[in-house]
């Protein structure tokens, strides 16, 4: 059967419409080998760990512009947590301010991924950073 792809969500919470990032990130990964979900946009914190949950992944990228970060990525974290799933790794891409990125982690965000971030970045941080076996 070979091994298990590494299965990442990738979704846009709150009321940002602008996707084309997430979906430049989503198919950079699925070029990658990875088997991504892209759940769309305007996704509350509660439909993003919730489908988290059905679909069994390893990570999930949070791709947010608008500017409410500091609220809505700790409240995905915290859901997925408190559904038991402490081993799925959280990212989050998109315009954050460097003065927010110690609070995300602090809050439970595994990595911040700005504009411009190289495609093996990404890849190379999923892999060194997952929790799982794949």
């Amino acid at each position: 059967m070979g091994e298990r792809k590494v299965r990442v969500l990738v979704a846009k919470p709150g009321l940002d419409g602008h996707d084309r990032g997430a979906k430049v990130v989503a198919r950079m990964l699925r070029d990658a080998g990875f088997e991504v979900i892209y759940t769309g946009i305007r996704q509350t914190p509660q439909m993003i760990a919730e489908a988290a949950l059905q679909e069994d992944v390893d990570v999930v990228g949070l791709s947010i512009l608008s500017g409410a970060h500091l609220t809505l990525c700790p409240k995905v974290v915290e859901l997925l947590r408190a559904q038991g799933q402490e081993d799925v790794l959280v990212v989050v891409g998109g315009i954050i301010p460097e003065e927010d990125i110690d609070t995300l982690k602090a809050a439970g965000i595994d990595g911040v991924f700005g504009p411009g971030t190289a495609s093996e970045d990404y890849v190379n941080f999923i892999y060194a950073h997952l929790r799982v076996a794949s």
